[in-house]
């Protein structure tokens, strides 16, 4: 087994600022601690830091509940230096940002949004009704809950994308009052974008709060915040952490994590569009992970320099750069198979098949959020507009978990409705089964109507 390559970098410098220090990505040819490295960025948010988070996040749930709207108030200027008096948004300034925006923008956002509307209009379930052997009548319906809760996370970036995202399909699936929560930014202020998509979206409920304590207000219900039926958006560690821990008094739609994207390439990629492809998750937060899986020592050679020649100038540079050389990683792989076996192993948010022929290799693949395939289907288009949700299952949950859907603003209920035919066929089965049980009244229910 040949040895690993060794790490990328620029030559240390002294004058290095934080957006400029030293890119450091791990470069592997060794499968099994390829596999290793992966399962340690899988679970980057684990251990005693998301302990400690989770401590901090139940008194915040707990303050929440005893206290409602004051507890919002005080926790919003404690951790965002910002106290939303009132929390609610007026629709009057959902309306002005929407015609505040530069047509283009519009334009933009329309695409999105019929895009995204087309793609969840064709996911809604159909009722089911089915007549037995006997006549009985068996059916499942589905009904929309009537209270979503959509958290639009800020903070480092503001994401109209998120909203459309979360929107659509809740207003597909038929949910009656969206109610929004987002955190305020700067003198209390909601990115214009935001409020313009939400506009569009058709959401017109929307409170200036976020974090742990707006997953609170959502799950408990304040004076002015209405307790939901289903939570959905992703955050940050202390949203997940909360969302996890109020799960069960509501519904959530996952625990999503940091974003990643991990990229299958061959000798056919362009390292340039590699690399812009990995920025474009790295930018995301400094727990992003941008993962390269190739078959081609070449591209393995040249993607880091183009990895530093991108960031040159990079807005983002610092984070982007933390990022990388945290959870960044290049993995040299003897064959396409080995490397897609190394992504289920992973099981990534996003899955890039930057090769030849994408379409076979794709059916190899059997853990992933989402899949993009060819070199022309940059991850970013999911991000926006391509159709599918972009709110995907993080940290190794694509191996039991998928994207956020229609279904999930949907419940549904089971029908039956037997005759006496059907009882008298059945009956004598379900008094044997309910004695088995030793539940006697079971059977007598059954026994004195057949009687």
């Amino acid at each position: 087994m040949p040895p690993p390559l060794p790490p990328f970098s620029v030559p240390a410098s002294s004058s290095l600022t934080s957006a400029d220090q030293a890119l450091d990505l791990m470069v592997l040819r060794d499968t099994e601690a390829a596999g290793t490295r992966l399962e340690a960025i899988a679970d980057r948010t684990g251990g005693g830091q998301s302990r400690e988070a989770a401590e901090r996040v139940d008194a915040i749930l707990e303050q929440v509940r005893l206290e409602g709207d004051a507890a919002l108030l005080e926790l919003s200027e404690r951790f965002d230096g910002v106290r939303p008096d009132p929390l609610r948004i007026p629709a009057a300034d959902l309306a002005a940002a929407w015609d505040a925006t530069p047509t283009d923008l519009q334009d933009a956002l329309r695409l999105a949004h019929r895009r995204i509307l087309d793609f969840h209009q064709k996911q809604k379930p159909a009722d089911l009704a089915v007549t037995g052997s006997h006549g009985e009548r068996l059916g499942r319906r589905w009904r929309p809950v009537e209270r979503a809760g959509l958290y639009v996370p800020g903070g480092r970036a503001s994401y109209p994308s998120t909203v459309l995202m979360n929107a659509v399909p809740a207003t597909v699936a038929g949910v009656q009052r969206l109610v929004m929560v987002t955190p305020p930014g700067p003198e209390g202020r909601v990115n214009q974008t935001v409020l313009a998509a939400a506009h569009l979206a058709g959401v017109r409920e929307i409170y200036r709060v976020g974090g742990a304590q707006a997953i609170a207000a959502l799950a408990y219900g304040t004076e002015t915040i209405p307790q939901v039926d289903v939570i959905s958006g992703p955050g940050n560690l202390y949203v997940t952490l909360a969302k996890k821990a109020v799960y069960g008094r509501v519904a959530i739609d996952s625990l999503a994590g940091p974003s990643e994207v991990l990229v299958i390439a061959d000798h056919t990629a362009n390292a340039e569009h590699v690399a812009a492809d990995l920025l474009a998750q790295a930018e995301h937060d400094p727990l992003a992970a941008a993962i390269l899986l190739t078959t081609s020592e070449a591209l393995a050679a040249a993607v880091p320099a183009a990895l530093e020649a991108q960031l040159a100038g990079h807005p983002r540079a610092a984070i982007t750069r933390q990022a990388l050389n945290d959870w960044g990683l290049i993995v040299v792989c003897d064959s396409l198979e080995t490397a897609a076996r190394l992504s289920d192993r992973f099981a990534p948010e996003h899955l890039e098949l930057q090769v030849e022929r994408p379409e076979p290799l794709a059916d190899q693949i059997q853990h992933a959020g989402a899949i993009f395939l060819g070199a022309w289907t940059p991850e970013a288009v999911g991000d926006y507009l391509a159709g599918p949700n972009h709110t995907l299952p993080t940290s190794g949950t694509a191996r039991f978990a998928g994207a956020l859907s229609v279904e999930t603003f949907l419940r549904h209920t089971s029908l039956i409705q037997f005759n006496r035919a059907a009882l008298e066929a059945t009956g004598r089965a379900v008094t044997t089964l309910a004695d088995s049980e030793g539940l006697h009244s079971h059977a007598e229910s059954v026994r004195r109507r057949l009687a």
